[in-house]
């Protein structure tokens, strides 16, 4: 008996471990093309905050839920994620994991580690949320595109800086625009 509450203990923990998955993202036709000299390496678009908005989380919140439900309640086009605090339960992120196209993402979760929520920035496009987060463990820190799954611990504030909605944002998050 004592033997098989012991492989049951060893199966949970090994299942509640991090995981790591990558997936490529084929853009098609546009994977293969260059840099156009017609795209500018870089631009500026001007623009003002209309308002800013300051979110607050309660524990077991998914975060990305979240912020998909305050951007509709709150009829946001477009603005920008200027900072976060916090913790979260568990998690999950991606990153790129290459150099060449087509681009590949590495999707990394664990559903029981704590981490601190260091900050938290990027864009609301067209509705669309595009948000990158810092967590910090123990032994280190890291970060990625944030994803379904990540959910608060003790809290989480999130700050976003409301832009006009007639701000054309469309090519700042297309890989293509190149």
């Amino acid at each position: 008996m004592r033997f098989l509450f012991l492989c049951c203990a060893f199966l949970s923990v090994v299942c509640a471990q991090q995981t790591r998955h990558e997936v490529t993202n084929s853009g098609g036709a546009s994977d293969a093309k260059g840099a156009s000299e017609s795209v500018p390496d870089v631009y500026a678009i001007p623009t003002q905050f209309e308002r800013v908005l300051i979110f607050r989380f309660k524990y077991e919140a998914d975060l990305l839920a979240g912020l998909e439900q305050m951007v509709k309640a709150n009829k946001i086009k477009n603005a920008v994620i200027l900072s976060a605090a916090g913790s979260v339960r568990g998690y999950q992120v991606h990153q790129v994991s290459n150099r060449t196209f087509p681009s590949k993402n590495m999707f990394v979760k664990d559903p029981t580690a704590p981490a601190d929520l260091i900050g938290m920035n990027g864009y609301i496009m067209g509705g669309k949320i595009h948000a990158h987060v810092t967590l910090a463990e123990p032994d280190k820190a890291f970060g990625g595109h944030l994803e379904p799954g990540t959910t608060v611990f003790t809290f989480a504030i999130v700050t976003v800086g409301v832009l006009p909605d007639s701000l054309d944002l469309t090519k700042l998050d297309d890989k293509s625009y190149r």
